[in-house]
């Protein structure tokens, strides 16, 4: 072999120049053009972090205000009212409902239609200036200590103020009455009995939109769902085949946790297991009509994974499961009563840590129930026009 021919076959197999940087850089064009195409890839990138930033920024409420509160009040004097006057300034309280007896009072809290009651008796007035030392009556639902124990810790502070301008020239050395703060159904504020039966709804929306999200396109990626059309089924059937064992799968995972917070934790259940059985079966099929509804709208199971962490992100965030619903402002409580996981937390707190019955649990349920019949609508359309 001649010189020449050994040098031009050195040529041929040296590294052009830059070639590492040019097919790099191709590299990085062709994936860019690919990610262009992924539009739901796309929308996620500038999405979550938007959405993140506006929750974070406007709808979180670590120290919650003008939270609905109940009143009893039995006798209307200058003093009682201002008394009211000066918790209702505070931000803290906001009275939504006032009540003629001590059973509408307790039902307002059963159902969570308000967050604190505040009962002043008969002759309250008249026996603080006689001194007999009176007792104003508050009752907090802690379930979610988080919201009453900012309020009730202002609560001496406040009537003290009151007092200043209606009994006293100045300052009053101590209060003249008693301040009786029950919290009602988690006396000992634990952060456990709110959060276990948080875990519940939490844990099965997240399974149930995942696994249900995978189904359709799994069966696309994979070429079965030809295999699938050419059989004679109906659309609906294929749904329900693919949901039912995955109702099973949510009622299993629910008896684990629960299982575990009562055994370990101490959780109490005052409720009806069958009404939590029962309400449960509507929000795990609620979420499994939104993933069903998922995987018909994605071309792969990335784009579902991405869609349902997607809706998972609001749900956790304005449920009440993480920061006090009923802190928050008012349009982030709107969006988050569209969640199946707002409704369902208030019904499995409300059963085990309140006792409730569905009487009390009306508005949840039937929420549910309208938000499971419209989810489970757009799913069979959905599915319908996959087939065609």
């Amino acid at each position: 072999m001649s010189g020449a021919e050994t040098h031009a076959r050195a040529d041929a197999t040296r590294e052009p120049r830059f070639g590492f940087w040019r097919r790099t850089y191709a590299m990085v064009v062709k994936e860019f053009i690919q990610l262009r195409r992924d539009r739901v890839s796309f929308g996620m990138i500038v999405m979550l972090p938007v959405m993140q930033l506006l929750l974070f920024g406007y709808a979180i409420n670590t120290t919650p205000h003008h939270l609905p509160t109940a009143v009893l009040l039995q006798e209307d004097t200058d003093l009682g009212r201002s008394i009211l006057k000066a918790l209702e300034n505070t931000a803290y309280f906001r009275f939504t409902e006032e009540v003629h007896n001590v059973d509408e009072f307790d039902d307002l809290l059963l159902s969570g239609k308000v967050l604190f009651g505040i009962e002043i008796p008969r002759g309250f007035e008249r026996a603080v200036r006689r001194g007999d030392r009176p007792a104003l009556l508050i009752a907090a639902d802690a379930t979610d200590p988080v919201a009453a124990s900012s309020a009730l810790s202002s609560l001496g502070t406040i009537v003290q103020t009151a007092l200043s301008h209606d009994l006293y020239a100045g300052d009053p050395i101590s209060l003249p009455f008693e301040i009786r703060a029950h919290a009602r159904y988690n006396p000992a504020a634990s952060s456990r009995l709110n959060i276990v039966p948080g875990l519940v709804g939490t844990i099965l929306t997240m399974t149930m939109l995942i696994f249900t999200a995978l189904s359709v396109t799994r069966e696309i990626e994979r070429g079965t769902m030809e295999s699938l059309l050419s059989m004679p089924i109906k659309p609906i059937e294929v749904m329900l085949g693919k949901i039912v064992p995955y109702v099973i799968v949510g009622f299993l995972q629910a008896a684990i946790i629960l299982g575990i917070g009562v055994l370990l934790f101490g959780v109490p259940i005052f409720g009806s297991l069958t009404l939590l059985a029962m309400l449960s079966t509507l929000f795990i099929a609620a979420n499994l009509a939104i993933g069903y509804t998922f995987s018909t709208l994605a071309q792969n199971q990335l784009q579902a994974m991405q869609l349902s962490i997607m809706f998972f992100l609001p749900s956790i965030l304005l449920s009440g499961f993480m920061f006090p619903f009923l802190g928050m402002p008012r349009w982030a409580q709107y969006v988050g009563e569209c969640l199946p996981l707002t409704h369902y937390l208030r019904i499995v707190r409300a059963i085990m840590l309140k006792g409730s019955t569905l009487h009390n649990l009306q508005y949840d349920a039937l929420a549910l129930l309208g938000l499971m019949l419209f989810a489970m609508t757009i799913a069979v359309l959905r599915f319908r026009r996959t087939l065609d």
